[in-house]
């Protein structure tokens, strides 16, 4: 074989490596995304919470929103956690396909309401908070999914209508905005829990260019918003100690089989439901109902790139993020 080499040893078995140019960089992108500044290694419990002890029945009468949940993962989260007693709060930006994962929850012996809100608009996720609080007694599961990626090959930068780079202002700015408005109600609904659907793809934030006005980057853009999640992930726990709402963040799958994903020109490595046991990991296990201010790659507890461990980072993001949203 002139394009693969073997490499082993005595202890190890000998393994196929492809060495053509496509499979060089196969395993770059994997390295890159998969182990993202050391995403891979295991890292420390932040924070342990004592939770009271309903909270490991998964099975009770629960209300979960999953925002970006009319495609790909989201949309299989919806179809897989509705059942009798469970409310599923579908969100995102078509009417007509809300309503169909409204009556395939409601098929599958469930109950479901559809909220239409445009993320990259933070008077839409405003409003979009107010009328979930106000039709809803209860919120035990807030699943932050929606999110957009890279664009279409060639794509510029583009801003949001509140003049904030665009994937900053879907992937971070929203679900922040949105989860501090529906904080309330979930401490109300105690014990609850928060899942933010970050990434392994993470880049640190440069402070003194968060839009990314000189030296656009479309990967650096998507990489700098989901690792701000997770920064506001780790802060979250640390407010929400002793409240019986926890917060955790997860890289579900290295690209999954979405619209996202294939827009974004890419071939998918994974399926939708590798990603969407990882979520459920976090949304159902009993095992997990004290942990919180924690980072999983896949179902396993990992760590992620450095700044998020930084508090003055994540102090200097807390500060940006109440100024441009107004929460």
């Amino acid at each position: 074989m002139p394009n693969t080499a073997k490499r082993g040893n005595a202890k190890h078995p000998q393994v196929i490596v492809d060495v053509t140019p496509a499979g060089i960089e196969r395993r770059r992108l994997l390295t890159m995304f998969s182990l993202a500044a050391g995403a891979a290694l295991v890292g420390p419990a932040i924070m342990q919470q004592t939770i009271p002890a309903k909270a490991a029945d998964a099975t009770a009468k629960r209300t979960i929103l999953i925002t970006g949940s009319t495609s790909g993962m989201g949309r299989r989260l919806s179809e897989r956690l509705a059942a009798p007693g469970t409310t599923i709060l579908v969100h995102g930006r078509s009417r007509g396909r809300g309503e169909e994962v409204v009556a395939a929850v409601r098929n599958a012996g469930g109950q479901a309401r559809f909220y239409a809100a445009d993320f990259s608009s933070l008077a839409e996720v405003k409003a979009f908070a107010e009328a979930v609080t106000k039709e809803n007694d209860r919120l035990d599961v807030l699943i932050n999914n929606a999110g957009i990626f890279n664009g279409e090959p060639g794509e510029g930068r583009q801003v949001s209508g509140d003049g904030h780079e665009l994937r900053f202002a879907v992937n971070y700015l929203a679900p922040f905005a949105l989860t501090n408005r529906l904080l309330p109600l979930m401490k109300a609904s105690q014990p609850a829990r928060i899942i933010n659907v970050a990434s392994s793809g993470q880049n640190a934030l440069d402070f003194d260019d968060v839009m990314l006005a000189r030296n656009y980057n479309a990967q650096r853009a998507y990489g700098q918003s989901k690792l701000a999640l997770i920064m506001f992930t780790i802060d979250l726990a640390q407010e929400l100690q002793g409240s019986g709402v926890t917060a955790n963040s997860v890289h579900p799958a290295n690209y999954m089989d979405t619209p996202m994903v294939r827009d974004a020109g890419i071939q998918p490595w994974s399926t939708v439901d590798e990603g969407a046991d990882a979520v459920l990991h976090l949304v159902n296990s009993p095992k997990l109902a004290s942990s919180t201010g924690l980072y999983f790659s896949g179902q396993g507890e990992s760590r992620a790139s450095s700044q998020a461990y930084d508090r003055e980072a994540r102090a200097r993001l807390r500060d940006l993020s109440v100024q441009l949203t107004n929460t």
